[in-house]
């Protein structure tokens, strides 16, 4: 009975691949200008290959100075051609795209203009490549940007949903995660997103195992005649002291079968030094519309506005203590805020030194700058160290030179003298060891 079955089939499937190697057409000869191949036929059968190469001065439209081609059920795949020697073919430019040629290639001239990849940017700002003498020149090079994320942390019992892999992400992108089967992130939720902002991930969730239906209760409700107790220290918005607070870094916690829970935290209020932190929950960062006018940072611009965090710039004369970027928590409150401390000298009006007086006050950027003199050729130097003044006479800036010569060698001649005698006291200490410890043999 099987034997039957077999035959039928083999009945019907043998008809069918004669008809489909009948049907497989065969190619021309192909119509190569300025060339010549192998074998060299009126009809190639199917899937037959051949190889060509071109005259002087041409090369193949492939790589190489020969190439090879293969007849496709009436087409050939690729079609023979020759092209100038001098043409390029299209570039493999890494994490970048340009508008390619409908024919497959360029000519001597062309000139493409890439664009990078979302979380890349043009090394040197350079965008463009020409085409020279078969070659390009100077290919664009498209690096990680600064503000661009890597591949987002992997958390235990999480997966990344709705988002396929990537190694970096452009600043403010966003990723999903969601908690396996048996598994609860905090307040309940299954999914939770974070954001990429100045090239760093904020912190992801956490997936715990789900409490077993057995243990009932609510937060901050004892059962069983337990209770709960949280108790915390916390900074004020805009004080430097700190006084004990009622709560700020507690969590809810469930006591049950009669013991009891007790939570303590440490928590800094925005705006007063640090990021809000708890013992028992994280911050949870929310778009910067969510916390509404955007703070105000003395001596400081916003440079950069992202859906998830600004950045500051402290104005000229000015350095930043702190982080520059500020991000916004779900209860509608700022992170710290940059700090944008003086970093400039002032030089009043008046004379300084034979050869130089202001007639007007100066800001000097901390560092070193030079006044003339009165005298050709001639200047101050001035220098500015935290806040304090210090210059010399009018000299030539040879003589500037020579004096930071000196100076310098006379430090290095210093620190030498001290070497040799701190190791002329560590020599002499230990001769009177060993004079002491023959005394004391004798």
């Amino acid at each position: 009975m099987c034997a039957r079955y077999l035959e039928f089939i083999l009945l019907l499937w043998f008809p069918g691949v004669l008809h489909a190697q009948s049907t497989a057409q065969s190619c021309r000869a192909p119509g190569l200008a300025h060339g010549y191949f192998l074998p060299a036929l009126e009809t190639y059968p199917h899937e037959t290959k051949l190889t060509y190469a071109c005259d002087n001065g041409l090369k193949p439209v492939v790589e190489g100075w020969w190439a090879t081609s293969t007849c496709q059920n009436g087409k050939w795949v690729h079609n023979p051609q020759c092209i100038d020697e001098k043409a390029c073919f299209p570039p493999t430019i890494p994490n970048a795209k340009y508008t390619e040629n409908s024919n497959g290639w360029y000519e001597e001239g062309d000139t493409i203009r890439t664009i990078c990849d979302e979380g890349y940017e043009h090394k040197d700002w350079s965008a463009t490549a020409r085409c020279t003498n078969g070659t390009w020149s100077s290919l664009p090079i498209c690096e990680k940007h600064h503000h661009a994320c890597g591949e987002p942390p992997k958390l235990p019992h999480a997966v990344i949903i709705h988002q396929r892999y990537r190694k970096v992400f452009a600043v403010d992108s966003e990723v999903q995660y969601v908690c396996e089967d048996g598994y609860t992130m905090e307040g309940g939720h299954t999914k939770k997103s974070i954001f990429c902002m100045s090239g760093t991930w904020n912190e992801g969730p956490t997936c715990s195992s789900r409490p077993d239906a057995g243990h009932g209760g609510s937060p901050d409700v004892g059962t069983g005649g337990g209770h709960t107790t949280s108790t915390g220290h916390g900074t004020q918005p805009g004080r430097e002291d700190s006084r004990p607070g009622t709560g700020h870094g507690g969590s809810p916690e469930v006591g049950t079968g009669g013991g009891h829970t007790t939570s303590t935290g440490r928590g800094t209020q925005p705006g007063g030094g640090g990021s809000s932190t708890t013992s028992g929950s994280r911050s949870v960062y929310a778009s910067i519309d969510t916390c509404g006018k955007h703070p105000v940072v003395p001596n400081a611009v916003v440079v950069q506005v992202e859906r998830m965090y600004l950045k500051y710039k402290c104005n000229s004369f000015y350095k930043q203590e702190g982080l520059d970027t500020v991000v916004c928590y779900d209860g509608g409150t700022w992170s710290a805020l940059p700090v944008c401390k003086e970093a400039f000298c002032v030089m009043k009006p008046g004379p300084y030194v034979y050869g130089l007086d202001l007639s007007a006050a100066v800001y000097l950027k901390e560092g070193e700058q030079k006044f003339p003199c009165m005298w050709q050729d001639y200047s101050v130097a001035v220098r500015c160290t935290n806040g304090r003044i210090t210059y010399t006479d009018c000299c030539t800036s040879y003589n500037h030179w020579l004096v930071s010569l000196v100076l310098g060698f006379t430090f290095q001649i210093t620190i030498l003298l001290l070497i040799c005698f701190m190791c002329l006291i560590l020599n002499n200490t230990l001769t009177l060891h060993s004079y002491s410890a023959l005394f004391y043999i004798n």
